[in-house]
């Protein structure tokens, strides 16, 4: 069991550890938002669904909230290095739930500005991946994956 706090309620989010069954995300309009330091701000109501959180336990939390533990730390440098340069990153994520079952998704991450060009926060919405691509990428973050344990 891994916990999160909120930032905002200042609880503590329990999700349990993973478990090898992946819920297939089946499309649809998954969106989040959040500030600058990646807390969330928005999580619309199929985000919430998928992830199996509550808008009170979103709101306030650090979007890793539901990083799967074989994520790679280099896609999310990589990730953070192109979008707080103010660019757009799209990429493939596997993703655990609060119950600890997964879903692949690609993600896409736009930033959003203020009226002087700063940002002031990011948007990301969820595209159903390519089922080949997604084998694919689960063998490049295994290797990337095992390339981090060695340091």
């Amino acid at each position: 069991m891994k916990k999160i706090k909120n930032i905002k309620t200042g609880k503590e989010i329990e999700r349990a550890d993973p478990v090898d069954i992946e819920v297939p995300f089946d499309g649809g309009v998954m969106i989040t938002e959040t500030d600058p330091a990646g807390i969330i701000t928005y999580a619309n109501r199929k985000f919430r669904e998928m992830t199996g959180f509550t808008k009170e336990e979103l709101i306030g939390s650090p979007h890793n909230i539901n990083r799967h533990p074989d994520m790679p730390k280099a896609a999310f440098k990589q990730m953070w290095d192109t979008i707080k340069r103010g660019e757009y990153w799209e990429g493939y994520v596997k993703n655990i739930r609060k119950d600890g079952r997964y879903y692949w998704v690609i993600v896409w991450i736009k930033p959003k500005f203020d009226e002087n060009g700063e940002i002031i926060g990011y948007i990301a919405g969820r595209k159903v991946p390519d089922r080949n691509m997604v084998k694919r990428i689960e063998e490049q973050y295994k290797k990337m994956k095992e390339q981090e344990e060695k340091k």
